[in-house]
């Protein structure tokens, strides 16, 4: 096949891709953009070298996905883990708590996790805290070089990652896999979105 074929078809092997791939994070619970694309491309027959879609295309169709099929049940869940997070925030509050993720951004379907960022002199003092509080918890691997410690609990449904990073790093902003700014909101954001059933205020 010419090069010229490749690059008339790069698109529809992005768009097939990209579609797949938001099935397959609606309906398998698949958490990573990344990985369901390269599972999307192999159950396609699409060779290591097939033109990748990014993560925003993917997004895309994740969104457009839930709305077509799944639209009562997503927005029902995603009300749910945000009463969930804003009730974890708040017993937080002295870590300088904010929710990013999928529950922040809308997207939250079915087996979504709740990711909040804190802000802290030292992830042992989010521990000790926590023990304090007799809130049990887990260690699971952190997402990147900045965080010291991603802290995972089980509340009520739903699966809550505490991501801990330097008190510092408050000002960064941090990034997405393909470079655009990570969403992030403090507790009284998220207690305007549920109070306006998911919708931020006007």
């Amino acid at each position: 096949m010419s090069s010229r074929q490749d690059r008339q078809r790069a698109p529809q092997q992005r768009s097939r891709i990209a579609s797949l791939a938001a099935r397959l994070m609606a309906e398998d619970g698949i958490n990573s953009a990344a990985l369901a694309k390269r599972k999307a491309a192999r159950s396609l027959g699409l060779p290591d070298s097939a033109a990748m879609p990014d993560d925003a295309e993917v997004e895309a169709e994740l969104r457009t996905y839930q709305r077509l099929f799944q639209e009562d049940e997503q927005q029902a869940r995603r009300l749910h883990l945000l009463g969930i997070a804003a009730r974890l925030m708040t017993a937080v509050q002295r870590f300088n708590p904010y929710l990013s993720g999928s529950v922040l951004d809308g997207t939250a379907g079915r087996y979504a996790e709740i990711d909040i960022q804190l802000f802290a002199d030292s992830a042992k003092d989010v521990e000790i805290f926590l023990l304090n509080e007799r809130i049990n918890y887990r260690h699971s691997p952190p997402r990147n070089d900045r965080a010291e410690a991603v802290l995972t609990l089980l509340i009520d449904d739903a699966v809550a990652n505490l991501v801990v990073y330097p008190r510092d790093d408050e000002r960064v902003s941090f990034k997405t896999r393909d470079g655009r700014v990570r969403e992030r909101a403090r507790l009284a954001a998220v207690q305007q979105l549920l109070a306006g059933n998911g919708r931020p205020a006007a």
